[in-house]
């Protein structure tokens, strides 16, 4: 099927903005995409099932994320575009800020979701060093801000170990 761009609605909104130069490989995801946007932004923060109301359009949300013709980078694409031309537009300090967040979880195999790191636990009663795994996620991002303190951009750099933000094996 032919890329489509995302089809623009009447008035321009931050989904406009902030979509733009998004492309999906079928127009069809595009119009799904910008309706996602929509309802999340309708209720920020809230669950999937919350913000989509019913079960055909939850069904729907989550089988967008799980498409294969779908990438992180087709979802970032437009975001990281409107980041790109505010900075061009912008004169004056730029600041970007980073954080890393640490998701930790229990599971009996490591390799399910990843090791974050290996820590001391001190020594057991024989006097060996003993450790332990912690199993997660790394989180690694940055938000961009104007000197005069307006945020234009937010980017997940990267997540890991191993997969992407969506949780897939790289």
């Amino acid at each position: 099927m032919a890329k489509g761009r995302l089809r623009s609605l009447e008035g321009e909104s931050w989904i406009d903005r902030e979509s733009s130069g998004c492309e999906f490989r079928d127009a069809r995801l595009g119009d799904r995409f910008r309706k996602l946007l929509t309802q999340i932004g309708s209720a920020m923060g809230q669950s999937i099932p919350l913000v989509c109301q019913d079960w055909a359009n939850t069904k729907a949300a989550y089988r967008f994320f799980s498409n294969d013709r779908v990438s992180e980078a087709d979802i970032l694409a437009g975001h990281f575009q409107s980041t790109r031309d505010r900075a061009a537009a912008t004169e004056g300090l730029v600041l970007v800020l980073h954080d890393t967040t640490e998701f930790s979880y229990q599971r009996e195999r490591s390799e399910a979701i990843g090791i974050t790191k290996s820590i001391n636990s001190g020594r057991d009663k024989a006097g060996r060093l003993r450790s332990h795994t912690v199993c997660g996620i790394l989180m690694h991002s940055s938000s961009r801000l104007q000197s005069r303190g307006c945020r234009w951009g937010w980017r997940p750099s990267s997540s890991g170990p191993g997969r992407n933000s969506r949780g897939r094996q790289r």
